[in-house]
């Protein structure tokens, strides 16, 4: 099927890119973070050891949907030492974890702690030391303490907005390197399958994403971006560790993230790091017509009017839209009928698009009735 081509509608506005050359204000209170800190980075600490206990003796892997989403003791335990740490010390602050059962309890809370046990999580099965546990503190939907810990280095990385970024206890910070010559780190997953097509600079890829946005505010890295959406979970620390080194996180079309959503799920890629780097590389993304996918695309999204009327019309039947565009035009697009077993109503675009997409669906909804 030829996919219909529509003028790009996926534009930063002018105040987009100049809030990029802007760092984040001071948060009220910043300076009372001390023991948010100190028991952050102490639990990031107790549950980098259980990952290793288990790296050491061993474990079973099952899996959440698909191959690509593994799940191990070692993340539920973590998960719950972070909980029970979390809860005893700040008993009014609502909690959300990749590895806990969600409640709606924490969306009446204005602090919200964000956890992964284990970002990058088919890393660690692989026995890669390219994971971290993330522990992300919210108030307000704003990221304003984060701490990552990548146990097999033995690397602490923290950062309180408006007070600053440290490594192992050591102020770090950004690189001073030029937009044109930074390095962009970025998904191993995505850089495999498309990413080392395209003509970028450094490129510099890895599993997780946490991980990839504390080495950023640390002066590693420059930026990231991705493809794909991500969820609350796994940018959250890293969130507020950019932040506190004066940087930005937003949608890939630049729009702000505001965290403990009712969903956790940032239906669309991702941009993070130095405003300066974050201004010259959104431009040659467009450039370079560098695809992104949308999930759950709504009436409200600006990637609407890409999708097809019978996609739309799928949709306000109770479908859910997928969309994968690259600069602003629609190059694959697909319905999913939810369900105990969801069905691939329809799954229509450009042969190699449709695939990228195809597989990303799979690792959502695991089965997938064809």
């Amino acid at each position: 099927m030829n996919v219909p081509q529509v003028e790009p509608t996926i534009r930063l506005r002018p105040a987009t890119l100049a809030a990029m050359t802007q760092t984040n204000v001071t948060p009220s209170g910043a300076a009372e973070y001390a023991h948010e800190r100190e028991t952050a980075e102490l639990l990031a600490r107790q549950a980098g050891a259980v990952l290793l206990h288990y790296r050491r003796t061993g474990f079973d892997v099952d899996h959440k949907t698909s191959a690509d989403d593994p799940v191990t003791v070692a993340d539920r335990e973590a998960s719950e030492l972070i909980v029970a740490g979390l809860r005893a010390a700040f008993p009014d602050d609502g909690l959300l974890s990749e590895e806990m059962l969600d409640s709606p309890d924490r969306l009446g809370r204005s602090r919200v702690w964000i956890i992964d046990p284990i970002d990058g999580t088919k890393e660690y099965v692989d026995g890669t030391p390219d994971y971290c546990v993330s522990i992300g503190l919210a108030v307000n939907g704003e990221a304003v303490l984060g701490v990552v810990l990548a146990p097999e280095k033995d690397e602490l990385f923290t950062g309180i907005v408006g007070q600053g970024v440290w490594k192992n206890g050591q102020p770090a910070g950004f690189s001073d390197r030029e937009p044109h010559s930074s390095v962009l780190a970025v998904s191993d997953t995505e850089y495999s399958r498309e990413l080392h097509t395209y003509a970028l600079p450094t490129m510099k890829p890895s599993g997780s994403i946490a991980l990839k946005m504390a080495r950023i505010a640390a002066g590693e890295a420059d930026a990231t971006f991705t493809m794909s959406p991500r969820s609350e979970w796994d940018i959250a620390a890293g969130m507020a560790l950019i932040a506190a080194a004066g940087g930005v996180t937003t949608r890939r079309n630049g729009q702000p993230i505001v965290l403990n959503q009712e969903r956790p799920s940032i239906e669309r890629g991702v941009l993070a790091g130095r405003p300066d780097v974050l201004a010259w590389l959104v431009p040659e993304l467009l450039r370079l017509n560098m695809p992104e996918q949308i999930h759950g695309v709504q009436p409200s999204d600006d990637v609407w009017t890409l999708a097809p009327q019978e996609a739309q019309a799928g949709a306000h039947a109770g479908a859910n839209l997928h969309l994968r565009q690259a600069g602003g035009k629609l190059v694959a697009w697909a319905l999913v009928q939810p369900g105990d077993v969801p069905l691939m109503e329809r799954l229509e675009g450009d042969e190699a698009h449709r695939s990228v997409l195809h597989k990303d669906l799979i690792r959502i909804y695991g089965q997938l009735k064809e």
